[in-house]
């Protein structure tokens, strides 16, 4: 593959027309401001020319989330311009709606059915989405002559993501390793269950504030719970190895720090955990009008469909996306 040039890299960045898939051989990890649950790339030298000053340039640019989102929202606004009549939906989420250009995530398989306002961000929390007055609210706000569905997803990183000391939250959420043990045994209930109550109260206040905007009383809202995934390592053949974390970042090293063995142990402990995350999701649809439970569990039932340890490959999140297109349909009238 023959480099291009840095000017060349810049338009694709900012051509909309031009996929994120086709992007990604132009990339590479920022060693020095990536994060694995905020993944931030440069240009990769083996297929992009670049000079010693454009390379002081493109370390401003923050290529990570922000470009992601705007590249979207671009995107939305040309096909707004030319009348495109697709139903248009407000999204805000983590890294299973945004994962910046590495992976097309579930907002990416939807955007060929759907117009979507993304506000998503890898590796933002139910914490910082449901803070303050709330950034979904400015995007239904903004499309209220035409929105007409909310999807949120917030969970995982409050879960399997970092505290703000930088450490892995799953690590407090586990005891040590017991042979003679069941799954549930292993996780600290009652750390676990003020989780799941901090959890549930983001969530009713992003349903309640959205519900108090009487343009929004009954505009259908759709959550999920996730999939199970498969701890690090899986199998004895585990080859993943994403650019942007360690294998086993997310969940195996917790486990390892805890003592567990390489089993199917791990996954059953998530599965668990992931179990009553969406026993909590329909809680919430129960006592909420239209607000609809997408249940994402067994859509990526192999390893090979999983890019990492708690993210799917590009076909992996196009199965959760079939899932989201079922529901959506049937909960919003053409």
């Amino acid at each position: 593959m023959s480099k291009i040039s840095y000017e060349d890299f810049r338009g694709k960045l900012m051509d909309t027309n031009v996929s994120d898939a086709e992007i990604r051989k132009y990339l590479m990890v920022d060693p020095q401001y990536s994060k694995a649950f905020n993944p931030r790339f440069v240009s990769n030298p083996e297929t992009v020319q670049v000079s010693p000053v454009e390379l002081e340039l493109q370390s401003a640019m923050a290529i990570g989330n922000t470009l992601s989102r705007l590249r979207r929202q671009n995107r939305f606004r040309d096909a707004i311009n030319n009348d495109d009549e697709r139903l248009v939906l407000v999204s805000e989420g983590d890294s299973w709606f945004q994962f910046p250009f590495l992976i097309e995530d579930i907002i990416d398989h939807l955007d060929s059915d759907y117009l979507i306002w993304s506000l998503g961000a890898a590796g933002d929390t139910a914490a910082n989405m449901t803070g303050g007055a709330g950034e979904y609210m400015h995007g239904l706000d903004r499309w209220a002559a035409r929105v007409k569905g909310f999807l949120f997803s917030a969970a995982g990183n409050d879960v399997i993501g970092e505290d703000v000391s930088g450490q892995p939250v799953l690590m407090q959420l586990l005891k040590p390793y017991d042979p003679r043990q069941n799954a549930a045994w292993h996780i600290k209930y009652p750390e676990f269950s003020d989780t799941l109550e901090f959890l549930r109260s983001a969530y009713s206040k992003v349903i309640t504030t959205i519900r108090s905007d009487l343009r929004f009383v009954t505009l259908p809202i759709f959550v999920h719970g996730y999939d199970y995934p498969f701890p690090f390592p899986a199998d004895p053949h585990d080859d993943r190895d994403p650019i942007y974390a360690a294998p086993d970042e997310y969940l195996g090293k917790p486990f390892a720090d805890r003592g567990f063995p390489d089993d199917p142990l791990r996954r059953d402990i998530v599965k668990v955990m992931i179990d009553a995350l969406y026993t909590l999701m329909y809680e919430l649809s129960a006592k909420h009008n239209q607000v609809h439970v997408v249940d994402a569990r067994g859509s990526m039932p192999t390893r090979k469909l999983w890019a990492d340890e708690i993210h799917g490959t590009d076909e992996g999140f196009a199965a959760v996306a079939d899932r989201f297109r079922t529901v959506i349909a049937n909960a919003i009238a053409p």
